[in-house]
């Protein structure tokens, strides 16, 4: 363990040691082929960036974030319908009873998924404003993020390995966006 300050009740974390388990490598492999297909697709995109005004730009961020919504609105429907159906989840929640095995992959998905958006949203629309070339960008990121939503949901019950290309395609294509629009302002500012 990484030891705290000298205070009791802080928490500690373990160190981070070497890669030993196969769900690790598995996780890793994954995480690696989506920044693989990220930056293959962002260099793609910037390649054949159409040149468009910045109101056009800002639709397609608009449309993209409507995208990604739609992935949020799909997860809580999918927890409302598996509540629905089983007379022993429908109101376990509110009883302080335990979620399902169903329930709670779904859950799982959800909160996941709710995380990405928050991320995606503000990146396109950051990207779609800052970056003129970003016309071709932001549709195409939004697209990884949609593959990534449905091998992650798809994936979720088979484990961290199974999911971890679909996790890092919507994360990374997120991350990706604020770099590029960080680089930008910086750019801009030097």
């Amino acid at each position: 363990m990484i030891p705290g300050p000298d205070y009791p009740g802080y928490p500690t974390r373990p160190a981070r040691g070497p890669i030993r388990d196969r769900r690790q490598r598995g996780v890793a492999r994954g995480m690696g082929a989506a920044l693989l297909v990220v930056i293959l697709t962002l260099v793609v995109s910037w390649s054949f960036a159409p040149v468009l005004s910045p109101t056009d730009r800002v639709l397609r961020a608009v449309a993209a974030a409507t995208v990604a919504a739609l992935w949020l609105a799909a997860a809580i429907g999918h927890v409302a319908a598996l509540r629905f159906e089983s007379p022993a989840d429908i109101d376990a929640a509110a009883g302080g009873g335990g979620d399902s095995p169903r329930i709670a992959i779904a859950q799982a998905v959800l909160r996941n998924t709710l995380e990405q958006v928050v991320l995606a949203v503000p990146a396109y629309i950051a990207l779609a404003w800052v970056v003129e070339g970003s016309g071709a960008m932001v549709p195409m990121l939004a697209a990884l993020f949609s593959i990534g939503r449905t091998l992650f949901w798809a994936n979720y019950a088979r484990g961290a390995a199974a999911r971890a290309f679909g996790f890092a395609l919507g994360f990374y294509s997120s991350v990706a966006a604020l770099v590029i629009v960080l680089v930008a302002l910086v750019g801009r500012i030097i």
